[in-house]
């Protein structure tokens, strides 16, 4: 059918709630609109399915999150009856709609005759990927839009082992999906029904307190805790979403006692008022932080996103000021932290094992190396890390210390198997007491790393080009760069390039070799000096991403490498 048959058969369906059924309405009046509302159904990508709410085949409802269950639910029946008995864990944010969408997924599956775990309130993405296997569970929904501004929502969902589906489930389930042929007619439980079932379990207490039971095992150094968590001054905020019941019991239970909330951001809000954005990645989030910060005096500030799985840091500098670090900076201290700790305690296997993703620093690796850890790199998506773990779990060929994304993802445990903020908030909190003791910042720790490895500096250029137009745009960009690849960058040459698509690793001799990742659309450029330069659409937002990464003798240089990189490449997408 075409867009326009499509936006009249919602206009004639007779259960359309009053808010879309208006909706509807106005849309009849922009054309436009309409056609990005209706032309194509919400995708799966990289985590799930995501976008913004409203009336439409292309928007996030409650008919698009039908759709959705009822491909899943379709596929657990085709799985067997213990699949289905194992059931669905379900959590949600603080966004609008959130816990209506869990609820009628719930609902979805019920119809099934699958049960239904949901959370009693607005819970972390990380505590859901941890419930699917405390509950044995087959799969699990998250209800998110993370990062996003107030006006999206999502829908992750999470296989087995806790990781959110990697591309072979992912396919298998979107092609169910896309069977259901109009998810306006979608078969759920009535809300009498749903009250009245024995399939739908609401979940909280219980499950909390397993998972902060294992948090505390996220801590290495009780002793550099109990010694300096009364005198770290700690500034965090939630932005409004799910990490404040978590992040708070999570810190007071490894003994940090000086950390105070940013009270506006404390409370629960769909529509962040406080913030443009609610995402650590852009400064502008840490604002109040920073205000509260100064009149604290603090050490450190913390933020984590809506759905707690990303978290972000502002560190204080020698003048008394703040400065926002960058996820790749981030997950270095980490990593080093972990590792000299380990080693210092006479804890650090053998066959330790770091993952992080292809367009993460290379300063992680350069670290790893040190301590005889081994690097692995994986496509874009946490569900990768989560691969991983699982395998090393299976075949004991590795113990895994970290896994990190340089989009402010960090996992410490494999008790969960996404993104954990809450367990990165009590492991960084740890790691600037470490540096307290030495009457030193989390800043001075990053200076001593550069000393030690060399100023790596890494940026991300985002271009957001929404709507029909903008997706055409970012097909068009990728397919220029393979068909006129680059040869060079700021005048240094390339050396080799990776498609991910292909799976080729392609060098300036003509000499080809293979790649044994699983295709993603990615492009990755080594250049003769060391650096490198990555291209990839985003699987979950209308972005195409641009990721610039060098090293120099000196932080001046490493900024003017940077700012020649950014140059050259918005020369090449004009």
């Amino acid at each position: 059918m075409s867009w326009e048959q499509v936006y009249e058969q919602w206009m004639n369906e007779e259960n359309i709630p009053e808010n879309l059924k208006k909706e509807l309405q106005d849309l009849k009046e922009d054309p436009e609109k309409c056609e990005d509302a209706f032309y194509a159904p919400l995708e799966f990508g990289t985590a799930g399915m995501r976008g913004i709410l409203g009336a439409g085949v292309n928007r996030m409802n409650i008919f698009t999150i039908r759709q959705a269950t009822e491909g899943l639910a379709r596929f657990m029946d085709a799985e067997g009856a213990e699949t289905k008995r194992r059931g669905v864990a379900i959590a949600y944010d603080s966004r609008h709609m959130s816990p209506e969408f869990a609820m009628e997924a719930a609902k979805t599956l019920a119809q099934h005759g699958i049960p239904a775990f949901v959370f009693e309130s607005l819970r972390p993405t990380p505590e859901l990927s941890f419930a699917v296997r405390y509950l044995n569970a087959f799969s699990g929904i998250m209800i998110t839009a993370s990062h996003n501004p107030a006006a999206y929502n999502g829908y992750k969902v999470y296989g087995a082992d806790g990781g959110q589906m990697p591309p072979a489930d992912a396919d298998a389930l979107t092609k169910y999906v896309r069977e259901v042929e109009n998810p306006l007619k979608v078969e759920v439980l009535s809300e009498d029904q749903a009250k009245q079932s024995d399939l739908i379990t609401i979940i909280g207490e219980e499950v909390d307190t397993a998972y902060l039971k294992e948090v505390k095992t996220v801590t290495i150094n009780q002793e550099l805790i109990n010694d300096m968590g009364k005198e770290l001054k700690l500034v965090y905020t939630p932005l409004h979403g799910t990490g404040k019941m978590l992040g708070e019991k999570a810190l007071k239970q490894a003994g940090f006692e000086k950390f105070v909330l940013v009270p506006e951001q404390a409370i629960a809000d769909p529509d962040f008022t406080t913030v443009k954005s609610p995402n650590p990645e852009e400064h502008s989030a840490f604002e109040y932080a920073i205000r509260l910060g100064e009149k604290e005096d603090a050490d450190l500030l913390i933020a984590t996103d809506p759905d707690a799985d990303r978290l972000g840091a502002a560190v204080r500098l020698p003048n008394g000021s703040y400065q926002v670090l960058t996820g790749n900076q981030l997950g270095s201290i980490m990593i080093q932290y972990i590792l000299e700790a380990h080693k210092q305690a006479a804890t650090l296997p053998e066959n330790a094992v770091v993952l992080k993703s292809i367009v993460s620093s290379e300063l992680a690796t350069a670290i790893t190396a040190k301590y005889n850890t081994k690097m692995v790199d994986v496509l874009t998506g946490f569900k990768f890390i989560a691969e991983k773990i699982e395998q090393y779990e299976e075949d004991h060929s590795q113990s895994f210390m970290f896994g990190f994304e340089e989009s402010y993802g960090y996992l410490v445990k494999s008790f969960v198997r996404d993104k954990d903020a809450i367990q990165a908030l009590v492991l960084l909190a740890e790691v600037a007491a470490f540096y307290k003791k030495q009457g030193k910042t989390l800043y001075d720790g990053l200076q001593d790393i550069f000393e030690e490895y060399g100023y790596f500096e890494e940026k991300t250029i985002s271009v957001t080009l929404s709507g029909i137009e903008g997706s055409e745009k970012i097909k068009a960009l990728m397919k220029k760069f393979r068909e006129e690849a680059p040869t060079s960058f700021a005048n240094i040459k390339v050396t080799q390039t990776e498609d991910f698509k292909e799976l080729t690793r392609t060098f300036t001799d003509g000499k080809v070799e293979a790649l044994s990742t699983p295709p993603s659309d990615v492009l990755k450029y080594f250049l003769e000096e060391g650096s490198w330069i990555a291209i990839r659409p985003s699987g979950t937002e209308p972005k195409i991403k641009f990721y610039l990464a060098t090293k120099a003798a000196s932080q001046t240089e490493a900024d003017q490498k940077i700012k020649n990189f950014e140059q050259a490449v918005n020369a090449l997408t004009e």
